[in-house]
């Protein structure tokens, strides 16, 4: 789905509840069924998974919001960035929603909100599929600390879209999929003032100390997991999924071949086959 189509489909709503004025929230939601919770990373936005949701919604409801300051969600400079934070977002969006309780699938820093959340409300995480997650101390990538320097809030749009588009070039094991399609949608929210200033703030937020103290407590952690991990990610490298099948009580790992940190769009099919069968086969365990 191109860029637009994908903007048109999205939905918008107002969230009270986490800080003092309510928030804007973008999401996509569709299909039916029992309700699947996408989370995308940094530096990216729900479109990550714009290959992969209709495939998902023939199964599911899914749902694939922007978390707040990413995306077309609210990026004011007026909250914090913490994936502790996003954790309350999506705490507080999915009863918004009326959603008790969903299965999650979660990339990168989403896979750190996702095993928070597993953590903290086991009853709301039904499973989940944690791609190239951060997980113990593996995180942040000296590209993310870098990006996060006040300084670079002045960046002039067509800067930022050189440093997103070398991100992606690096993270990804197939180059011809970084298509101009998904170029021009991945970084289409961060064209403007607000929308670079966000993703700076976004960077500077991120820290270690937020899933550290998950590292004793993730073989409490009874949620069936899948692991759908790229192998060649010198970003958060396949020895963390390896660490995490040790660690999770209830997990296994799908090692993806010729795919690097942005699985969803290095292959799209295999993702969303894997996630498909794995929760099948967790919903019939369960």
């Amino acid at each position: 789905m191109n860029f637009q189509d994908f903007r048109k489909r999205q939905q918008t709503t107002s969230l009270d509840g986490i800080v003092d004025e309510p928030l804007t929230v973008a999401y996509t939601d569709v299909g039916e069924g029992e309700p699947l919770l996408l989370l995308h990373g940094i530096p990216t936005w729900s479109f990550l998974f714009h290959d992969v949701i209709d495939k998902l919604a023939e199964n599911y409801r899914v749902i694939a919001p922007d978390m707040i300051g990413y995306g077309f969600s609210d990026r004011r400079d007026q909250f914090d960035r913490s994936i502790e934070f996003q954790a309350d977002f999506v705490e507080r969006f999915l009863e918004h929603m009326n959603v008790p309780s969903a299965h999650f699938v979660a990339h990168d820093i989403g896979g750190g909100v996702a095993m928070i959340l597993a953590d903290r409300n086991p009853d709301l995480v039904r499973t989940m599929v944690l791609s190239n997650s951060v997980a113990y101390d593996s995180w942040p990538v000296d590209e993310m600390l870098a990006l996060g320097h006040p300084r670079n809030a002045k960046l002039q749009p067509e800067e930022m879209t050189e440093k997103l588009v070398e991100s992606f070039q690096f993270g990804l094991s197939r180059p011809e999929r970084l298509t101009e399609e998904f170029q021009e949608g991945i970084i289409a929210p961060y064209q403007d003032r607000e929308g670079i200033v966000s993703l700076v703030r976004n960077a500077a937020s991120l820290n270690t100390n937020h899933t550290t103290p998950l590292t004793g407590r993730l073989e409490k952690m009874q949620q069936p997991t899948l692991l759908l991990w790229g192998e060649d990610d010198r970003w958060q490298p396949i020895s963390t999924a390896e660490r995490l099948v040790q660690d999770l009580p209830n997990a296994q790992l799908h090692p993806m071949k010729n795919c690097s940190h942005w699985v969803p769009q290095d292959n799209p099919e295999e993702f969303a086959e894997a996630t498909l069968q794995f929760l099948q086969s967790a919903t019939v365990a369960v």
